[in-house]
């Protein structure tokens, strides 16, 4: 194969691939004329691009006039993804970068009935920091990285009541806290489980729009006050954001 059918190759690729983009969760079948909105391809193109994608199971055509949805080949390399998912390799980028902007210690965590837990940490160089390592548990209702998880389950009163046996947090004031959190998107504790010690937290979400864990950053109250937290809180849920359209967040609802 020459360097021209090589280049011409990887073009029908790229265009291959834009029709595929081109369908939305609000667009889930389109016509041809339709596409051609959507791409810059001529019409004999776009027809051949079409009938390769149907042959190889990546679009079906449907109804009358035509129209295009996707096929079975694309649900099965969602499926794929999806089974292969690793949640601590897919965290690794987003911890990294809140780890190297904060320099304070970054913690991933995911709940477990009531209680959470720590899949991934990266401890603060500094001298003065604040760990608990890979495989530490913890009540949901306590610290920052609990509660962050805890506001998004969206517990009554009755659940609540559950997941508070055994500590002396108060209903009434957790249940402002819950609000207040997902108000603002984010949660902070100080002086709760390590004195001297805070912590702020931001939720992630999976595929099907459920909270699937939170991200926690803990330093020393020191280094850790209230403009410096807002600040972490920003970068958490931005960071937190990234992971969730990593695990496909809201994507069921593409189906």
């Amino acid at each position: 194969m020459n360097t021209v059918e090589k280049s011409e190759n990887v073009r029908a690729v790229g265009r291959a691939l834009e029709i595929l983009t081109a369908f939305t969760e609000d667009d889930p079948e389109l016509s041809a004329g339709e596409l051609l909105k959507r791409v810059d391809l001529s019409r004999p193109t776009l027809y051949r691009l079409l009938y390769t994608l149907q042959e190889h199971g990546f679009l079906v055509s449907v109804g009358e006039p035509q129209r295009f949805r996707l096929g079975p080949s694309v649900a099965r390399l969602a499926h794929v993804w999806k089974s292969t998912l690793d949640l601590s390799t897919l965290a690794e980028p987003v911890l990294r970068r809140i780890w190297e902007e904060t320099r304070e210690t970054v913690a991933l965590v995911v709940p477990q009935g009531h209680m959470r837990l720590c899949v991934a940490e990266l401890p603060s160089p500094q001298p003065l920091n604040f760990k608990r390592g890979v495989g530490y548990t913890e009540r949901l209702v306590l610290g920052a990285t609990g509660r962050a998880i805890l506001a998004w389950l969206e517990p009554d009163a009755a659940q609540l009541r559950e997941y508070l046996q055994g500590t002396q947090v108060d209903l009434k004031e957790l249940e402002a806290e819950l609000a207040m959190t997902r108000k603002r998107g984010w949660a902070v504790s100080r002086n709760e489980l390590i004195a001297g010690a805070v912590a702020v937290a931001a939720p992630f979400f999976d595929r099907h729009s459920q909270v699937a864990g939170s991200i926690g950053v803990f330093g020393p109250e020191v280094r850790m006050d209230a403009a410096r937290q807002k600040e972490v809180a920003h970068l958490l849920v931005q960071e937190a954001a990234r992971l969730s359209e990593a695990m496909g967040f809201g994507t069921d609802r593409l189906k």
